[in-house]
């Protein structure tokens, strides 16, 4: 090995992991939380049982906990690549894990600890607020955007709100989860409008960003249930829309199966579990608004398979994890 190698070499192992612990990490958090939701609806709704939904809330509780601390003291030691995150035209939206987290958590507590699911969901729906004020004043007054930047984890910002009247309905006024799910469902559209216009119109996404692809499934899915939330669980013809909406991304998406599956892995596979854990939520909920086995079974194929992927993405995380492929530059 030459002097410019080994110097090379040198240079990757001095440096600092912890500077390079990436924000997209807390999707692990949605996910497992989101598969959590799924197996506590399963249970509510199939009889499925309840220590399954129970054990990953707690696992989900404690790895947010330990994914916050660690980025906490990055933003301690290395304050320089925070800011360099949120510069960047992706990274920066996944800011808004750190809040979907919080508001999923209350989401999973609200039913068996009310008092803790209301500091959780306060905190998160307020840090949510700012993200989605200083997300959109970065986009509106950018000087570094292009259109090649345009990409699906644009709508994470925009699910956050969406997401708020889930728990929120019963903590909170509910003007105020009207609020968020009003911001949320508008600038969804606008949002779509400019993602599938870079992806019919320019090249295509890069395999880090290819998993990404399934946040589509995110808004429908997570606005048909915070909507029956919000209208009194009435199963309307808006309802059906955002439903169906859901159900035509999964099924475009699944047509592109072999594709996903030949994508290498990368932290950003984790957007394939929370969208398809709230699709899988949305369907239990269709099984008892519409009886019979249709949804049912879907439900059931859906839960089988959220599980699945998270279990995949759990084990190739611990690998990657063990090569020292995680938190390394890029």
């Amino acid at each position: 090995m030459n002097s410019a190698s080994t110097t090379a070499a040198d240079s990757e192992i001095a440096a600092p992991r912890l500077e390079h612990f990436p924000i997209a990490i807390f999707s692990i958090v949605m996910g497992m939380i989101g598969l959590a939701l799924a197996w506590l609806k399963a249970h509510a709704v199939l009889g499925m049982p309840f220590v399954i939904g129970q054990g990953l809330r707690s696992t989900a509780s404690v790895l947010f906990v330990l994914l916050l601390a660690i980025y906490g003291l990055k933003a301690l030691r290395h304050p320089q690549a925070i800011v360099m995150e949120m510069r960047h035209p992706v990274r920066i939206n996944f800011f808004a894990t750190i809040s979907i987290s919080l508001l999923l958590l209350a989401t999973a507590y609200v039913e068996t600890h009310p008092e803790v699911a209301l500091w959780l969901w306060g905190i998160g729906a307020a840090l949510q607020l700012m993200l989605t004020l200083a997300i959109f004043s970065s986009w509106i007054h950018h000087t570094h955007y292009a259109i090649q930047h345009a990409n699906p984890a644009w709508f994470i910002p925009v699910v956050g709100n969406i997401l708020v009247p889930v728990a929120g309905i019963r903590l909170a006024s509910p003007e105020l989860s009207w609020f968020f799910f009003s911001i949320g469902l508008v600038f969804w559209i606008v949002l779509l409008t400019i993602v599938l216009y870079r992806l019919f119109f320019h090249e295509p996404l890069p395999a880090r960003l290819t998993p990404t692809l399934f946040i589509l499934l995110a808004p429908p899915s997570v606005g048909f249930i915070a909507y029956l939330q919000l209208d009194g669980n009435n199963l309307d013809a808006f309802a059906r829309i955002l439903y169906y909406t859901a159900l035509f991304l999964a099924l475009l998406l699944a047509s592109n199966t072999v594709r996903f599956l030949r994508t290498p892995f990368f932290i950003s596979a984790w957007a394939y579990s929370f969208p398809l854990a709230a699709l899988t939520i949305a369907t239990l909920i269709m099984s008892v608004r519409q009886p019979g086995p249709i949804f049912t079974l879907l439900g059931i194929g859906l839960l089988a398979l959220v599980s699945l992927v998270v279990a995949t993405l759990t084990i190739k995380t611990l690998m990657a994890v063990g090569r020292r492929q995680i938190c390394a530059p890029e």
